[in-house]
């Protein structure tokens, strides 16, 4: 069982002190990797709902740290976990700016990262960065091209593309990881599950009904099947923000809402139906530091005796 934690970035949990010592301690008890997310903004006449709860955006998200700086803090903090993002906004920046901070983030962490990327979901941010919301998908796919580029073997780069144009340039920097760090995709759309199967080392999935996230596996399998790549080398990583309840709540809640019994069994189904990492976030549930860092514990010795 590969257990993950989000680290602490946002809302009441926005300090970097705190995300070292959590990345820390997280290593220490056993996690096998550490997250961060992605939130530039929180319009206030928003153009999109948010995708979950009433559509509202999450009042925690209006103090959001950076998600690659604090996956840097936690390298630092930090010698064996694995550290990911789920999911960083792909085209919030041109991918040979972004190929490179991954890339030293990879040497900076001793090949440790895992590239997840997705689309996001605000026509807000979008806007912000400049960037247009159509055309999202291909944008996307042409970021994926240009980041293998600069990180495939060889010093001397070129692309020539519908959004960027690359001259013949010398690029000495590589990751630590080869071919390339692990690259896992975010999103539920069908264009975004045959993505995956094509072209990704992985899926960045939610905590959904386990019915619907075998569906949507499965159809990710068949899509890298159907590109002549090995299914079983894909890997499933599913997130889950729940809010811990002292009773039970009704089975249509969970893993949203629950008690930490109902949180574990879900989790646990999770793992053995469809072999995923799991990703837990603790923003929405804990109070403070000392909860934080105690229902991390209590989870992974939880989750690990499940798994006995």
């Amino acid at each position: 069982m590969h257990i993950g934690l989000s680290i602490p970035q946002y809302g009441r949990f926005a300090d970097p002190a705190l995300a070292a010592q959590v990345s820390r301690t997280a290593e220490e008890i056993g996690y096998d990797s550490l997250w961060v997310g992605d939130r530039l903004l929180v319009a206030a006449q928003p153009q999109s709902r948010y995708p979950g709860g009433d559509g509202s955006t999450p009042e925690q998200h209006q103090l959001f740290l950076d998600p690659l700086t604090i996956l840097t803090v936690a390298a630092t903090a930090t010698s064996r976990v694995r550290l990911g993002s789920s999911a960083l906004n792909a085209l919030f920046q041109p991918p040979v700016l972004l190929a490179r901070t991954l890339t030293t983030l990879d040497r900076v962490s001793d090949g440790r990262l895992d590239v997840g990327l997705g689309l996001g979901w605000s026509r807000d941010e979008f806007q912000a960065v400049g960037v247009p919301w159509a055309g999202r998908g291909a944008r996307l796919e042409e970021t994926l091209d240009v980041l293998e580029r600069v990180w495939a073997d060889g010093e001397l780069i070129e692309h020539q593309g519908e959004q960027w144009n690359v001259p013949a340039s010398i690029v000495r920097t590589k990751p630590v990881q080869r071919p390339r760090p692990p690259l896992l995709l975010g999103g539920f759309s069908a264009a975004t599950l045959a993505r995956v199967g094509r072209r990704a080392d992985g899926w960045l999935g939610a905590g959904l009904p386990v019915p619907v996230l075998r569906q949507m596996w499965r159809t990710v399998r068949q899509h890298a099947e159907q590109a002549g790549r090995d299914p079983e080398a894909l890997r499933l990583v599913v997130r889950v923000n729940p809010v811990l309840t002292a009773e039970p709540a009704p089975e249509s809640q969970v893993p949203q809402r629950g008690s930490f019994g109902q949180l574990v069994g879900y989790l646990t189904h999770v793992v053995e139906a469809l072999g995923a990492e799991l990703l837990i976030d603790l923003h929405f549930t804990a109070g403070d530091a000392e909860e934080y860092l105690a229902l991390a514990a209590d989870l992974h010795d939880a989750l690990r005796k499940a798994a006995d």
